[in-house]
């Protein structure tokens, strides 16, 4: 109800009223983007609610939980971002290496844990600087462990390989004019012919009768750019790819059919790569590889399944395979949907457990391997 009289206001100590007190408490919570605060508002508004009395909903997506809290449920599914990729494996490998150091565990190589930044950004600052740096070489690693992916079945995956990642921005010249007009040789008509070759090519791919994700390329438009108004033919469009090639691909000749979609969709058309990764080295997984057998028997001894498989994405162990070093991606998480990067990752307590089981051997096993007749000081 609406008083007709003049204003009244209860004041604060200080002299100020107590709604505009309120109103600068919440002006000083950052909200805005990039970085939001929603936390802190969210707290806030909790307040104000048990102050009045009042019920009050919170309708959130996505997570059940805070992605940084690592809430463990009832049926101990541990929840929290990297609890797949890849903050269980390092706790994996370092509880590993202590259960080796207390059984007095004396491997014939030297064993390295290396935690090395960048890698969800492409690793050019991580892995692959790394792997050309003088320390890295003192090393002599003969062999790596890294990444893999979670399992949603019995078997365990072990990658032997990975796709080659390629992120090629296209540019397309034309003429430029006002939107009234039928202009003819535009930016826009050289940008659709270019679209639609990539992804008609996509869809051939998509229709492949291949076993696995990685023994097809993938092609996924990423970014599209050009024009200022909406009545401004533009002079210039662009549009970005993300493709995924694997080892099995004539990557000349790929590009070259690249550069014949540019030719076909008219003149003046340039490509730049953000990203070219052309080194197609693969592990190999032949029961003579001293590396594999060690591997193989040893998971086979555990009654482990393994189903070998090329990555389909992209880890430092393409960095480590084109200096000539073997490696192979493993994550010990079978029964466990994919979720990297995914809302609601999650690790169940007994998998993740299982898995500090699986290192232990697997890491003895392969750092016993002996030495090659060409190997000195060998390490692994």
């Amino acid at each position: 109800m609406f008083h007709g009289g003049g204003p009244c206001s209860t004041q604060g100590s200080s002299g100020e009223d107590p709604s505009v007190s309120l109103f600068r408490e919440y002006l000083r919570l950052k909200t805005v983007h990039p970085e939001p605060d929603y936390d802190a508002a969210l707290r806030f508004l909790d307040r104000i609610a048990e102050e009045l009395d009042l019920p009050m909903k919170k309708i959130e997506e996505h997570w059940k939980y805070d992605a940084f809290t690592a809430v463990k449920d009832a049926e101990g599914n541990i929840y929290g971002r990297g609890a797949q990729d890849m903050k269980s494996v390092t706790i994996q490998y370092i509880q590993a290496i202590r259960r080796l150091k207390a059984e007095g565990s004396q491997p014939v190589r030297t064993v390295h844990l290396m935690f090395v930044p960048d890698e969800e950004v492409g690793g050019h600052k991580g892995m692959e600087t790394f792997v050309t740096h003088p320390e890295f070489q003192k090393l002599n690693i003969g062999f790596a462990l890294d990444e893999g992916l979670a399992s949603p079945g019995e078997a365990f995956t072990v990658f032997y390989g990975e796709r080659n990642p390629w992120w090629i921005t296209i540019h397309c010249p034309g003429n430029p004019g006002h939107g009234s007009r039928f202009v003819e040789n535009t930016a826009a008509e050289k940008l659709r012919s270019i679209i639609n070759s990539f992804m008609d090519f996509r869809e051939t791919e998509k229709q492949s009768q291949c076993f696995t994700l990685g023994d097809v390329t993938t092609v996924n438009m990423t970014m599209v750019q050009g024009g200022v108004a909406y009545n401004v033919i533009p002079a210039e469009m662009e549009v970005s790819f993300d493709l995924r090639i694997p080892p099995t691909v004539n990557l000349q000749g790929f590009e070259k059919q690249i550069k014949l979609w540019c030719k076909e969709a008219g003149e003046g058309i340039t490509y730049e790569f953000a990203q070219k990764h052309m080194n197609q080295n693969v592990t190999s997984t032949e029961e003579s590889d001293p590396w594999w057998n060690a591997f193989s028997t040893t998971c086979k001894a555990m009654n482990m399944v393994l189903e070998k498989e090329i990555f389909p994405a992209a880890t430092d162990s393409r960095f480590i395979r084109a200096v000539g070093i073997p490696a192979v991606g493993f994550s010990p998480m079978n029964r466990t949907p994919i979720l990297l990067h995914d809302h609601n990752e999650f690790l169940n307590e007994q998998v993740f457990l299982s898995g500090i089981d699986v290192y232990q051997r697997l890491i003895l096993a392969l750092s016993s391997v002996p030495a090659f007749p060409d190997e000195t000081n060998p390490f692994l």
